[in-house]
């Protein structure tokens, strides 16, 4: 990208008054170089994998790609296949699993849930960026949730996405910014009734105030940094870029629908309009059919196949098409150059994966997922890190119903998803010792 768009601070701050502290902006580097920013990306399947063609069977550095995974093989070096890692939550359940996936919480009668990682990364990132996080999302259920528990709305249109990114308010900057401060003015008016309120309430109806007040606040402050971002130009767009990421595919056409999204994304990173990004493809009662490779079923359908070799075909052929987009997609980010002009992928942690194993027994234990890039965040790479060894007799795809039977029940217990999770949110600088249910931080460097 050029750096036209770069613009003098203290030609904002004219523009700004004293409405609130700026932030850091990579545009306003003084001598026309910015560190590199950290980003994460998180891209969900649903209904899990055909596990006995996903599986890898060798920890270490010497592991062979499964016939699943085989579309990484050319990126070996830059991602970490994980195997073993489960979340407690959720175990015993199946539909729903996308719902804890980032958060780490509990699914059941006493189900309940909390922030999402990509979300407490975005409450380190979001001062320096337009946009807080970018949610992308099948049928609009994300894989983002508030502190307070909300999930937050995705979008799936292509052009939609493009032009929330990159496209100027149709009715002007100063039609926006009166929009945007009567929203300000209900929430400080929400603000002061709350206020009263609060002092003759009980306690537990305090904390619960409390909860949406928390709420209100992030959204005040939201509605501030949108407010100081109307003075900021946005990026001029190649005419390439433009071509690539800004039209409408159809879903039914699944290859090219994936490819423009995770162009989307790599061009949001590159123009730094966020830093944070989640793509949900599907929920656990769909996912997207691929006509192209003449499967008309969802992936849900073919997940329960009944033992059908047919079906189980299909969904490992599904699985792989859904591997191919997110190589497409790292190496689209190992091409794009940075702000430094080191490649995208080095700045850029991506985490590919279900919260479902096996999806025709439910199974939600040895979930597949796959680490990738972040190579300036102090990831290193080129192993499968299998945290089922030393804790099972190995590997038996050839007998299935052992290996459902990993897939369902946890070989290393201790092995908490959460535990991944918030070594990422470290490396994203995030400053905490515990996320969720998490045990321990795993050594990825």
């Amino acid at each position: 990208m050029k750096t036209a768009w770069r613009i003098d601070r203290r030609h904002l701050l004219r523009g700004l008054g004293t409405c609130m502290g700026l932030p850091l902006l990579n545009c306003m580097a003084e001598d026309g170089q910015a560190t590199p920013p950290r980003r994460a990306a998180f891209v969900y399947l649903p209904n899990g994998v055909n596990t006995l063609d996903y599986q890898i069977t060798t920890s270490g550095a010497e592991f062979e790609f499964s016939r699943t995974l085989r579309p990484l093989h050319n990126l070996r070096s830059v991602v970490t296949p994980l195997s073993g890692l489960h979340h407690p939550g959720g175990l015993g359940h199946h539909h729903n699993c996308q719902k804890i996936w980032l958060t780490g919480g509990q699914l059941g009668p006493s189900a309940r849930n909390t922030i999402s990682v990509d979300q407490q990364m975005a409450t380190v990132t979001s001062p320096h960026t337009r946009f807080h996080s970018l949610e992308i999302a099948n049928k609009g259920e994300s894989l983002a949730w508030t502190a307070d528990g909300i999930r937050l709305p995705g979008m799936s249109r292509c052009r939609q996405i493009f032009t929330w990114l990159f496209e100027e308010p149709k009715n002007g900057t100063d039609a926006q910014r009166r929009a945007l401060r009567r929203k300000g003015s209900v929430l400080d008016a929400n603000l002061e009734e709350v206020r009263s309120l609060q002092r003759r309430m009980g306690t537990a109806d305090k904390g619960r105030m409390e909860q949406y007040l928390s709420s209100v606040r992030e959204t005040e402050l939201r509605t501030r940094r949108a407010d100081a971002w109307l003075d900021v130009p946005r990026p001029a767009i190649a005419s390439a870029d433009r071509r690539r990421a800004d039209r409408d595919v159809p879903q039914t056409q699944a290859g090219d629908y994936f490819r423009t999204i995770y162009d989307l994304i790599v061009l949001a990173f590159q123009t730094d309009a966020t830093r944070v990004a989640t793509f949900s493809s599907g929920m656990e009662g769909q996912g997207l059919a691929i006509p192209e490779l003449g499967i008309s079923q969802s992936r849900h359908e073919l997940s329960h196949h009944n033992g059908d070799v047919g079906h189980m075909e299909k969904l490992t052929q599904s699985d792989t098409f859904s591997v191919q987009q997110f190589a497409y997609y790292l190496k689209r980010l190992a091409d794009t150059p940075d702000l430094d002009g080191r490649p995208l992928l080095d700045s850029t942690m991506s985490l590919f994966g279900s919260g479902m194993a096996y999806g025709h027994s439910h199974g939600n234990a040895n979930l597949p997922l796959v680490l990738a890039g972040g190579k300036a965040c102090g990831l290193r790479h080129g192993q499968h890190r299998d945290f089922n060894e030393g804790h099972f007799d190995g590997y038996q795809l050839k007998d299935p119903g052992q290996h459902y039977r990993l897939c369902s029940r946890p070989a290393n217990e201790r092995a908490h998803m959460s535990n991944l999770l918030l070594t990422m949110a470290q490396k994203m600088g995030v400053e905490s010792a515990s996320f969720a249910d998490s045990n321990s931080e795993l050594e990825l460097g």
